[in-house]
């Protein structure tokens, strides 16, 4: 998606924007009042909780990649703290209270028109809660690297052979 269709309209004068050379490239530009659109980047983060050798994925109950598997994950609010969201997008998605542990990865490239830039990844261990799918995930379970489901995302697909590479352990 160009940052042309993320901005039609000037959201100081409400003029319609036009796709000049700004700043290197092709940017909205308001010609009435001179405005310049920048897209943000969209940041997600994510969890690789691991027990006994394997993997906690959920499965996507919606579109983009319904039914495939991916790490619980999901869009950092404005603000908001990425080790907070991969916290909050865990217990949403899984039922499981998490600590961080640390960084495990941070993987680069917008794979859809609504998905993230940037996807933090963060090792952590469950301190409590019950495994039950919620939120976006329709399921939620552990597999062995030699057992993997569907993987859904190139951000999910890196991270899961980066711990299946590991030997099915965190690093």
């Amino acid at each position: 998606m160009s940052s042309a269709q993320s901005a039609l309209y000037c959201i100081r004068c409400g003029a319609r924007m036009e796709e000049r050379p700004s700043y290197g490239r092709p940017r909205p530009v308001c010609p009435a009042c001179g405005y310049v659109h920048f897209e943000d980047p969209k940041v997600a983060a994510a969890v690789v909780v691991e027990r006994e050798g394997k993997i906690l994925l959920v499965r996507r109950a919606f579109n983009p990649e319904k039914g495939k598997w991916s790490l619980p994950a999901g869009f950092v609010d404005g603000a908001e703290d990425p080790q907070l969201a991969a916290v909050r997008e865990c217990l949403e998605e899984t039922g499981l209270s998490v600590r961080i542990l640390g960084l495990f990865d941070v993987i680069f490239g917008r794979e859809h028109p609504r998905g993230a830039s940037i996807v933090i990844v963060y090792r952590v261990e469950v301190q409590a809660g019950t495994l039950t799918p919620g939120d976006d995930a329709s399921e939620a379970a552990f597999f062995a690297a030699s057992g993997l489901p569907p993987l859904a995302f190139r951000a999910t697909e890196r991270a899961v052979r980066r711990w299946a590479e590991a030997g099915g352990a965190m690093l």
